[in-house]
């Protein structure tokens, strides 16, 4: 079939076969191809790096919980006991104890 476009007649199937060529020359490019290893090799980067970001974090986690929440608990401990003490000397009517140390 051919299609009427005003001065000349092109058949139906040549338009295919230009966007078809346009299309691959386009895609075997090689700045395509230089985009394509670029993208590629930021995502293997960045995949790369949440993983360790994530093996820091865990690191980092696991000491928290294990050194700094069982002094947290001591400290607080402390504070209640010396609260504690406060309280009682009150009650007993004598001023509150002199802090540790001093003479």
């Amino acid at each position: 079939m051919f299609f009427n476009r005003g001065v000349g007649s092109i058949p139906a199937g040549a338009g295919d076969g230009i966007l078809s060529r346009v299309t691959s020359s386009i895609t075997e490019s090689p700045i395509v191809y230089q985009g394509r290893r670029a993208a590629s090799d930021a995502a293997f980067v960045a995949k790369k790096l949440l993983k360790s970001t994530g093996r820091a974090a865990w690191i980092a986690g696991t000491t928290f919980l294990i050194l700094v929440v069982p002094l947290i608990i001591e400290m607080d401990r402390d504070a209640q006991l010396s609260e504690f003490e406060m309280q009682q000397a009150s009650l007993l009517g004598s001023g509150p104890a002199p802090p540790a140390g001093t003479k």
